[in-house]
């Protein structure tokens, strides 16, 4: 059965992260009728008491050092400049753009939204969050926390470049809906290119979704749909996960990169023109064919996985903590494969987002065995084999 153009829905928790915190659906069932197609609303997803809090934004803005970027502050419609709300450190700490929290809390007083930025890097429950949705979904995640003031707004009507769950912790926003201008956006194609179809669609067009989210209600919005949200008669405090899509463009780019390459060692394709060139059309008929082959030849795997792998960081790794594991190494050290670091054995080389190393064929076996992601000891995989992957950061120590 397909789902209407868009829906609300109860979550019934169960398995993945997707299921279980956020929509109620398994993955493939979300992949098959809602993801990139259109808007969801799962009323009472989840208890989120334990991913953030306003105490947590307290924490954050008043002890935490945060600097910029990691937080912006916005007032009907506008971004306010960083140096309203940043000051210097202090003695003993040449850093001019720490965040002033006298000032974000004159500014928050005024009516401005304060949005915490990266938090999949400044808050664990988020990342550990984060870290487990990116690789159910398999396209890199980011997390930003958006705190509105009683009966305000933040940003007028406008759409991402990125897909997004909207997770609501505290108070009550309510969000109005619209289909897209650009349906699928890419990266460079943000709403300001749009900025007049953008908010002629939101002032004249039936809103597709217009809901009040509270505590536990959990949006998800595929990229290109058009938004605005304004607080209720409280602090409105929702974490947005964005959810950077890898797009059959991206891949695309990917393909002639690599078809691009291969023609750089054909002689015929580095040929210089005739002189005078005023007639191209043979010329054109001759690099297109070489091209077109090059393509039909290319892999764009490679590439493709390396560019995918850039576009996040590893799971985290603390170096005194590594050190001791080393340092201990023993048959009976517990180990696992660092998390999100996306290793990946091509033949007897182990690519990963720190790097690659190879190995012989007697190692493969114990190698691959690393790569469900479980618990071993450096016995199972070779004391020495363990100590070099936890040299290169590939492996961490692990609780039983």
């Amino acid at each position: 059965m397909s789902l209407p153009r868009t829906e609300t829905r109860d979550a019934a928790p169960r398995g993945g992260v997707l299921e279980s915190r956020l929509t109620g659906l398994g993955r493939d069932e979300f992949a098959r009728d809602v993801w990139a197609r259109r808007p969801l609303l799962t009323r009472s997803a989840d208890d989120f008491s334990d991913l953030f809090s306003a105490s947590a934004v307290d924490e954050l803005v008043a002890r935490r050092g945060l600097r910029t970027p990691f937080l912006r502050v916005a007032k009907n419609g506008s971004t306010l400049p960083e140096s309203s709300f940043t000051s210097p450190a202090g003695v003993g700490a040449t850093v001019a753009d720490q965040l002033d929290d006298t000032a974000l809390w004159r500014a928050f007083a005024d009516g401005a939204t304060l949005v915490l930025q990266a938090l999949h890097r400044t808050w664990e429950p988020v990342a550990e969050l984060v870290t487990a949705l990116a690789g159910e979904l398999g396209h890199p995640v980011q997390a930003n926390a958006y705190v509105t003031p009683p009966q305000n707004r933040g940003f007028d009507a406008h759409y991402d470049v990125h897909d997004v769950f909207v997770l609501q912790i505290e108070g009550a926003k309510r969000w109005v809906v619209h289909e897209p201008v650009l349906p699928q956006p890419l990266r460079d194609q943000p709403w300001t290119d749009h900025r007049a179809a953008v908010a002629e669609a939101a002032r004249d067009d039936e809103p597709a979704l217009d809901a009040v989210l509270r505590p536990g209600d959990v949006l998800y919005l595929p990229r290109g749909w058009l938004h605005s949200a304004q607080a209720r008669g409280e602090v409105s405090i929702h974490l947005t996960l964005g959810v950077h899509a890898w797009t059959r463009y991206a891949l695309a780019e990917q393909l002639t990169g690599a078809a691009l390459a291969a023609l750089r060692d054909d002689p015929a394709a580095r040929g210089t023109l005739p002189l005078g060139s005023e007639d191209l059309d043979a010329e054109i008929e001759v690099i297109r064919t070489r091209l077109l082959a090059a393509v039909a030849d290319a892999d764009p795997a490679p590439r493709f996985h390396r560019a995918r792998r850039a576009q996040a960081r590893p799971g985290p790794l603390g170096p005194l903590a590594q050190l001791a594991a080393l340092r201990a190494l023993g048959p009976a050290t517990p180990v696992r494969l660092r998390q999100a670091v996306q290793a990946r054995l091509d033949g007897t080389r182990l690519s990963s987002r720190v790097g690659w190393l190879d190995f012989s064929e007697a190692e493969l076996p114990r190698v691959s065995r690393l790569l469900d992601g479980s618990v071993h000891t450096a016995g199972d995989l070779g004391v020495d084999l363990a100590a070099r992957l936890l040299r290169a950061g590939l492996l961490v120590p692990a609780d039983r």
